[in-house]
């Protein structure tokens, strides 16, 4: 009993320590995962907190089942006009991409660490995916819009490209452990077995809970768990029948985000906790696992593994499978570099240990060593290379109170809530005039804390908060009518996309005589999203731009792969293009 109390009391320390310290590391700019990491390794038996914790196999098991979890919510996540721009080419990265950066890192890591080249690749494997958790993390903490296809194609692959090293892994250590030499060709088989299986109950898990969802009638607390109890499903029968476990459950929650559901966003609040708690838990017990001592032993030959992981074989993998999709250079250089690690690298090497293979002691210390380079080195600089490098697009900020409302007949209408922002467009605007989408309706206007009917609201002001009843595919309009857009001053508005807005379908002759820019051919009748689709070497996002002598041209607003408003920036003299 006494024992039982103490571990509560202990797990409750660390889970509220960790908490609190996030809120301090953001404003340090500092990594919230490589926090966590050094709370585990503090409360280790090398730190101030002495708890030896050697237990691999529950470490394993913790571990993989908070990576389930937080792909689960990394699909939930995921739109599917995601997919428009970034699926081909995060599919390459993730299956071409991991199995390049393992063989260039293994080849380096042979002759530092004095392996043999099985060995090598084995620990290329263990390393050569980017980290879910990592990536997810770093990208919403700190806020940042990215460009639709950089930010597409990270997500994407990786949620996705876990599958391919955990295989890679796999089957080097059965050989390594088998004391064989080489690899048999077999292996190309149990490959499309796994990728396949898990591609395939994946999507029918993912279907099949949706349907389960919105046909059972429960408690609006009991719809996050079912989703959670089904998703694990699909990840345990899969891995049980010989598929990739992990690919399935991305995609059951990919499968599962993009459909109209009960409680859709009491899923989606409550699974942003489950990922957060997965992510403390699992790299707090990953942060007791290692002893930092053994790490400074062979510090040498993993910082030269870790250089080579960034500055080499990251780049050159990004390079060779971006080519064929034209990415530009600034975007290629990004994806290249936010290849972060973080646990996956480390439940990998636990694999070796657990298999009792040679030098699987080496794999994980070099395998801890990698990820907190990478959380401490590219972690902290994700943000400050999106803006040298212009990849951010300026953002909207979402409702300030959303929850679902389950008409009778229809679970798709939500009640949101808006706040009007001095500088709101909103602002001293009357109710009677606005123009609201489809099915749309205000229900109240509370000012000063007092709620308000509609019709006794003459207009808006500073300082009022909106809420209104509308279907879930009517936010982003509203978003764009109520939702703050304050920015900093070089992704405000009018700076990023220019003075001057026009209609896509406008004639760029016609444009061209009005604003008094040279344009290098006979257009015609070219429109000016034509010219720009014709122009730009991929497919269009928001955010990309193209030069016509003084002036960019910049896609301010998209619907599915129609660009539908052009911004018009004029261009100070000598300023460099922005790609």
């Amino acid at each position: 009993m006494e024992l039982t109390n103490q571990l509560i009391l202990i797990g409750a320390v660390f889970l509220l320590g960790s908490i609190v310290a996030s809120a301090v590391s953001s404003r340090l700019g500092a990594p919230l995962l490589l926090v966590f990491l050094l709370i585990g390794m503090l409360a280790g038996e090398d730190g101030p907190g002495g708890i030896r914790f050697h237990d691999v196999q529950l470490a394993h098991l913790i571990g993989s089942l908070a990576l389930a979890v937080i792909l689960f919510d990394g699909g939930l996540r995921t739109p599917r006009s995601s997919f428009r721009v970034g699926l081909r080419p995060a599919i390459v990265l993730a299956t071409a991409g991991v199995i390049g950066t393992a063989f260039v890192t293994g080849l380096v890591a042979t002759w530092a660490l004095g392996l043999t080249w099985l060995e090598g690749l084995l620990l290329g494997s263990i390393v050569g995916s980017t980290d879910a958790a990592a990536v997810f993390s770093i990208l919403h903490a700190r806020g940042m819009q990215l460009k639709q296809r950089v930010g597409a194609t990270l997500e994407i692959e990786s949620g996705s490209n876990d599958p391919m090293a955990i295989f890679l892994t796999i089957v080097l250590v059965e050989v390594l452990a088998a004391g064989e030499t080489g690899i048999e060709w077999t292996i190309s088989l149990e490959f499309v077995k796994q990728m396949g299986l898990g591609a395939v109950f994946g999507v029918i898990g993912g279907q099949w809970l949706a349907w389960l969802i919105n046909r059972l009638t429960l408690e609006s607390g009991l719809y996050p768990l079912l989703a959670m109890a089904g998703g694990l499903l699909t990840f345990g029968a899969t891995s049980v029948l010989g598929g990739s476990g992990f690919l399935a459950i991305y995609l059951a929650g990919l499968m599962l985000g993009n459909r109209r559901l009960h409680a859709a966003q009491n899923i989606l609040r409550v699974h942003d906790g489950l990922a957060w708690l997965s992510q403390i838990v699992m790299f707090l017990v990953l942060g007791l696992l290692v002893t930092p001592s053994a790490l400074l032993k062979q510090a040498a030959g993993a910082l030269l593994v870790a250089a080579a992981l960034m500055l080499l074989a990251r780049p050159l993998a990004v390079w060779l499978c971006l080519a064929p999709f034209r990415f530009p250079w600034r975007e290629q250089l990004f994806i290249a570099w936010v290849g972060l690690r973080g646990a996956v690298p480390i439940i990998l090497a636990l694999f070796p240990l657990l298999a009792g293979v040679a030098q699987a002691q080496t794999f994980f210390n070099v395998a801890f060593f990698v990820v907190l380079v990478s959380l401490i080195v590219q972690g902290w600089t994700v943000a400050p290379l999106a803006r040298l490098l212009k990849l951010e697009v300026p953002a909207r900020l979402g409702p300030v109170q959303r929850v679902n409302i389950e008409i009778p007949e229809r679970f798709d209408y939500e009640f949101v809530g808006y706040r009007i922002a001095p500088d709101s467009a909103m602002a001293e605007e009357g109710l009677k005039h606005l123009a609201l989408p489809p099915h749309s309706r205000v229900t109240a206007v509370v000012r000063a804390g007092e709620p308000l009917a509609p019709e006794r609201v003459r207009k808006l002001l500073p300082g009022d908060y909106v809420y209104l009843l509308a279907p879930g595919g009517a936010i982003e309009e509203l978003d764009r009518l109520f939702a703050a857009h304050r920015q900093v001053d070089y992704l405000e508005e009018h700076r990023f996309f220019g003075e001057f807005v026009l209609n896509a379908d406008a004639r760029l002759a016609d444009v061209s005589a009005m604003y008094g820019f040279d344009i290098p051919h006979a257009p015609g009748d070219q429109t000016v999203g034509e010219f720009l689709v014709a122009s730009l070497r991929q497919r269009p996002v928001v955010g990309d731009r193209h030069r016509l002598g003084s002036v960019d041209l910049v896609i301010r607003e998209m619907e599915a792969d129609r660009i539908v408003k052009v911004g018009i920036a004029l261009r100070p003299s000598g300023r460099e293009d922005g790609g």
